[in-house]
């Protein structure tokens, strides 16, 4: 049952497989917590209250309240597809509330930082090729807001530099057009050069991003990439591509762009997503208050 729900999340929900793996894994530790603890592996004898003692011995291990409402949306998701086949009458998780978790502001770079690691890009190695394409990673995140696994997967066919914008493939295979502006086209265009004149293989005319073998670049890689020029301008404890995404939002709102226009850019499915980031411009204003009013 468990191998045709995943096979269901990946082809018919279009799950990533980030997603599919980490549903994998809720439902393989709640399987063995279940023959551990009752002696079962039948998911049909799950009741409430096996479920709640399950969250309560997670917690007491030190397993944070975000993670355990993952494993809970895991698990709904789990009975639903069991319902839907006609399995289970009842979903066992429709008597389970969700731990309350606090709420945590998204971490973004300042505009002054981003604007100095942009405009004085260390030149450390002297490699050309490499140079232009790092600081090129660096600008696509923060010009666009993309994610991590969209960049990652990017394709020479998915940049139109005639009518600047960037065709990106999202969460369930959804498709989106990103503009971009004038400066980040000539990084593009002379990246493009660059990788021309130095690789013809396959993988580098196919891929956008291409390692120093020309080969399509990992996550890994990418992650390091962007922690490592962050951490230059930056001690804050998250610097990964995921806080220039951040960043990207935050700036945007607070430069006037309405948060519909944002949602559309970063590919949400729900405003509600959005609407994190007005807590960062708040939070702004209450700064910038405390600095400018007499009786602050």
């Amino acid at each position: 049952m468990l191998e045709r729900f995943l096979h269901y999340l990946q082809f018919e929900k279009r799950f990533s497989p980030h997603t599919v793996i980490s549903y994998k894994t809720d439902l393989e530790q709640f399987h063995n917590y279940l023959l551990n603890n009752y002696n079962t592996t039948e998911f049909s004898d799950v009741t409430p209250e096996m479920i709640r003692s399950w969250f309560v011995f997670l917690i007491d291990n030190k397993i944070s309240a975000r993670s355990v409402n993952r494993k809970k949306t895991a698990l709904t998701s789990f009975f639903k597809f069991q319902q839907k086949l006609g399995i289970l009458s009842d979903n066992p998780m429709s008597k389970v509330l969700s731990p309350k978790t606090s709420k945590r502001l998204p971490s973004f770079i300042e505009e002054e930082k981003m604007k100095d690691v942009l405009d004085n890009f260390p030149s450390e190695e002297k490699d050309e090729f490499l140079i232009v394409r790092d600081k090129l990673i660096l600008e696509m995140f923060y010009a666009t807001g993309m994610r991590l696994s969209e960049l990652v997967n990017l394709k020479e066919s998915d940049i139109n530099s005639y009518n600047s914008n960037i065709k990106v493939l999202g969460k369930r295979n959804k498709e989106r057009i990103i503009p971009f502006n004038g400066h980040l086209k000539l990084i593009i265009d002379n990246y493009l050069l660059l990788k021309s004149h130095r690789f013809t293989s396959d993988d580098a005319r196919n891929w956008f991003f291409v390692t120093n073998t020309g080969k399509k670049v990992y996550s890994r890689l990418v992650y390091r990439i962007v922690n490592h020029y962050l951490s230059l301008i930056t001690t804050q404890e998250k610097k990964s591509p995921h806080t220039l995404r951040h960043t990207f939002a935050t700036h945007m709102l607070n430069h006037g762009a309405d948060l519909n226009s944002i949602k559309e850019l970063m590919g949400h499915a729900n405003l509600s997503a959005t609407e994190i980031y007005t807590h960062n411009s708040i939070e702004k204003l209450k700064t910038l208050y405390k600095q400018a009013h007499p009786k602050a």
